[in-house]
């Protein structure tokens, strides 16, 4: 179904990013994991692709919020992979405290990871999905996006941002080809949410049960291969946000 595509997966070497790897990999496609740090759990990942499903994965390490460090990633990636057709923006970081409360870095820091992060990415591999003339854009935003949440005011306007963000650029890139839909998952576990576990919005969820990395996978899957759908928020939450 992907079979010659490649992939470059964002904050991949764990969690969402991680199930979204394998996911694509079973559909034939090539995997590049990007991550700014646990190098021997993105070699991990890549050795499995490679052996679990047969696909070519590779490794680099890259603070995605370095305008210039990303766009070096992209020549690298161009150089080893030969062009790149689907780009998942899943880096994300949390550093949750009241607004009133908050340090200015940490305002600044996840803003910088979540949202400047994803466009950095977008900005330096657009040029090969318009080379291309076809493209996949997959950002991974967040319920709190669209609800909010307290405790989160950065992490929800980053999420919000990104899901702007999607918008835009389905719009500028569709004369090209290029698809960009975004994700928004609800509560899922994986080791971001360990701490939400006694959250009272728990019990929300009209589905009455935290989501799985696979779940999310899953849509990631549907995306990189609905090619008629673009500009789209596809909700991942379990019917919170409904």
């Amino acid at each position: 179904m992907l079979k010659g595509k490649t992939a470059v997966i964002t904050g991949g070497s764990r969690g969402l990013g991680e199930a979204i790897a394998y996911r694509l990999a079973s559909m034939g496609a090539n995997i590049v994991i990007v991550d700014v740090g646990a190098t021997d759990r993105a070699v991990a990942v890549c050795e499995r692709c490679r052996s679990e499903y047969g696909v070519k994965a590779g490794s680099y390490k890259c603070d995605v919020s370095d305008f210039n460090a990303v766009k070096e990633l992209s020549a690298s990636v161009k150089a080893d992979f030969g062009t790149c057709h689907i780009l998942v923006n899943n880096a994300g970081i949390t550093r949750d405290g009241l607004a009133a409360m908050m340090k200015e870095e940490d305002f600044d820091r996840v803003i910088a990871v979540n949202l400047k992060g994803a466009f950095n990415m977008i900005r330096h591999f657009s040029g090969m999905f318009i080379r291309n003339r076809e493209g996949c854009i997959i950002n991974i935003a967040s319920v709190a996006g669209i609800m909010g949440n307290v405790g989160q005011c950065n992490y929800a306007a980053s999420k919000a941002g990104l899901i702007g963000l999607t918008k835009t650029i389905a719009k500028e890139l569709a004369s090209k080809g290029v698809r960009c839909n975004a994700i928004a998952p609800g509560f899922i576990a994986t080791d971001m949410t360990d701490s939400q576990t006694e959250n009272p919005l728990l019990g929300m969820i009209p589905l009455g049960k935290m989501g799985s990395p696979e779940n999310v996978a899953h849509a990631a899957g549907y995306l990189a291969t609905a090619d008629y759908v673009t500009g789209e928020v596809l909700r991942v939450d379990g019917g919170i946000a409904m």
